[in-house]
């Protein structure tokens, strides 16, 4: 149980930091977001929660790279909607949504070349 808090705390709080970093300057704060720091953490607790399992680790970490490819467009998507004057709510849903459409069709494609994310 304390393990589990450990990690929720630990893991909220990089994101608080980033968030501070961004509100002074959002160029670091960005240069810190694109650094895989949830990815690391993530294969770290899962190292320790599956007592060492490199197989699940690796295939975390493929699947990992496939899934961040889909996701890069929204962060061009994004600023042009909000500079076109898109409200940062609808801006966001329509990146967001984006996003998604483009994850499954990852997912349809790496299926049709014999790689299963899911």
């Amino acid at each position: 149980m304390w393990y589990s808090i450990f990690k929720a705390v630990f893991s909220g709080a990089i994101i608080a930091i980033v968030s501070e970093v961004a509100k002074r300057s959002p160029a670091l704060g960005a240069l810190i977001v694109s650094l895989p720091i949830i990815s690391i953490l993530a294969m770290i607790w899962l190292w320790h929660d599956t007592d060492g399992d490199f197989e699940r680790i690796a295939l975390h970490s493929q699947a990992t790279f496939w899934f961040v490819l889909p996701s890069l467009p929204m962060f061009l998507v994004l600023p042009y909607l909000l500079r076109s004057g898109v409200h940062f709510y609808w801006s966001m849903a329509l990146s967001c949504l984006l996003t998604i459409i483009l994850y499954f069709l990852m997912i349809f494609i790496l299926k049709r070349f014999g790689l299963n994310l899911l």
